[in-house]
């Protein structure tokens, strides 16, 4: 199966440029409003759309979502991942102590 077939939802619209951010960051903040059906599918089209690792993916992510230029430009999304960021590493952190968050 394709990864662009595993979405939920239809391929947005090309993004529109933003001032102070490159076209691929413009483009990281597009997929990342996406939903994903199946687990793998979104590592897959990262593959295919960035030619990524998904390693290298998410590096650029959360160096993405310190830029205020990105907050400026979809502020809710930026929220979302920052907050989704942040209870990871909690947990993360929590589990390298012993400690079982929920």
């Amino acid at each position: 199966m394709v990864a662009a077939e595993s979405m939920a939802e239809p391929q947005p619209s090309p993004p529109k440029p933003v001032p102070g951010l490159t076209e691929r960051e413009v483009e990281i903040l597009a997929f990342e409003r996406q939903w994903w059906r199946h687990a793998g599918a979104k590592e897959n089209a990262i593959r295919e759309r960035f030619d990524l690792s998904a390693t290298r993916y998410y590096q650029l992510l959360n160096k993405l979502l310190e830029k205020p230029e990105a907050i400026e430009a979809d502020p809710m999304l930026v929220k979302r991942l920052r907050k989704t960021r942040a209870a990871r590493q909690r947990k993360r952190g929590a589990r390298r102590l012993g400690i079982e968050l929920k």
